[in-house]
């Protein structure tokens, strides 16, 4: 289950990249707080487990609210190509989930920084949006992968991701919308703060707050 942050009012923070990087129309959104298995893109990103079996967290979220056909579906993965190895993702049905699919990637464990954390990170960002792109899917929200029981903080894991996401999002062919879809207040703000940082480092990056309502 995930508890919302209700402290704060609801905002979106969008990254609209228009020229250079991204072409027009393809816009980066930082959402929340909010509850991803509520969203309504095409897809939903689960920070998983290697098993793909479920657990707790935004993965045990996903699977509760989307219902056993998400596990049944991922049981046949596993059976084919074994446990899913960090920075990778494959992809699912959405069951009883708004969201079409799941796409499951797994994030790496912290452990201080030095031993490729950021590099699987990435990977899990890049990855997720490939698999989506390949199935001509149009949107996509992301978690904050790693940032809970496995460890990593999120004042590092928040612009890791945000550039990674940005990276993808500029070769795919279909995708035009990505949402991070965070669930409490130090997280939104972590991720608002790598999204300003991004903006004064590279002026074709065009920044902004959009508050609604809760």
């Amino acid at each position: 289950m995930i508890v919302l942050d209700t402290s704060v009012q609801n905002f979106t923070a969008r990254l609209l990249l228009d020229r250079g990087k991204l072409e027009h129309g393809k816009t980066i959104e930082i959402h929340g707080p909010a509850d991803i298995t509520e969203e309504t893109t095409d897809a939903i990103v689960n920070a998983a487990n290697s098993s793909l079996l479920g657990g707790g967290g935004v993965d045990g979220a996903i699977h509760d609210a989307g219902g056993p056909s998400i596990l049944a579906e991922c049981r046949q993965i596993v059976s084919k190509i074994g446990r899913l190895p960090a920075g990778k993702a494959v992809i699912t049905a959405g069951g009883n989930l708004t969201a079409r699919h799941v796409i499951h990637t797994v994030g790496p464990i912290y452990r201080g920084g030095e031993n490729g954390e950021a590099k699987a990170l990435a990977s899990c960002h890049r990855e997720s949006v490939r698999v989506a792109d390949d199935h001509a899917l149009s949107s996509l929200s992301f978690p904050a992968i790693s940032t809970g029981a496995f460890g990593y903080p999120v004042t590092e894991a928040a612009p890791i991701a945000i550039s990674a996401t940005l990276d993808a999002l500029a070769s795919a062919s279909h995708l035009s919308l990505i949402r991070f879809v965070l669930f409490d207040l130090s997280t939104l703000r972590a991720y608002e703060r790598a999204a300003q940082k991004l903006h004064s480092l590279n002026t074709a990056v065009a920044f902004r707050i959009e508050k609604t309502n809760p």
